[in-house]
């Protein structure tokens, strides 16, 4: 027998949490804040400061009380400087951004297809379950990204950035900026919502097959 309008709303809140958390997973991407860099006692380089995100880097100069310029670099494919910690997190949060939007068109589907009732549970349930797989696996890859930024600032570990950013290897601190916040929080929504959108609706609807 077809699935109910009332079944599919045991599914909304799923779908809900999963695109909360892939739009501020997906926005985290692009967010340039991913470390905080302070330059504030060297004698080689301008003191102010420096937002190292995973695409590009941009240093904010301080001359006056008042006066502050700001330069921005993006990074290209071809940079040799970026090292391997920031290569595979870039690839981890595309992965992330791809699987994401993959679970959300089956969540779709799956509500859709729950709603007009044209398909059978066996087959709605795998869309719910896929959907949630996918979600869980974008949440992981983006929490080893936050998870690998932030030993990587605990650790002061630097970036061999061209003489031309006139930036250190190394600033005389550093810390987590906002976009790790942002990220997180993406990962977590969107590892809770795996867990509703495939056990809570295997566990929670019982299974009609029919052939």
């Amino acid at each position: 027998m077809p699935l109910t309008i009332s079944s599919s709303n045991r599914q909304v809140p799923g779908f809900t949490i999963a695109t909360i958390g892939w739009i501020l997973s997906s926005t985290s991407t692009g967010l340039v804040d991913w470390r905080v860099w302070h330059m504030d006692n060297s004698s080689s380089f301008p003191t102010g400061h420096a937002y190292v995100g995973m695409w590009k880097v941009c240093i904010y100069r301080h001359h006056t009380n008042i006066s502050t310029d700001t330069i921005c670099h993006q990074y290209t494919y071809y940079d040799d400087f970026l090292p391997l910690n920031v290569r595979i997190s870039q690839h981890l949060l595309l992965l992330a951004s791809i699987l994401g939007l993959v679970g959300k068109g089956y969540s779709i589907h799956g509500i859709w297809s729950m709603h007009v009732g044209i398909l059978q549970e066996r087959k709605v349930r795998r869309s719910f379950v896929i959907s949630g797989t996918l979600d869980m696996i974008a949440g992981l890859c983006v929490l080893s990204a936050v998870l690998w930024n932030y030993c990587c600032i605990t650790t002061l570990q630097g970036i061999a950035f061209p003489p031309s950013f006139q930036l250190p290897f190394k600033p005389d601190r550093q810390e987590t900026g906002n976009a790790t916040v942002m990220a997180n929080l993406g990962a977590v929504l969107k590892v809770l919502s795996g867990f509703l959108l495939s056990y809570r609706f295997s566990r929670g609807i019982p299974l009609t097959s029919l052939i």
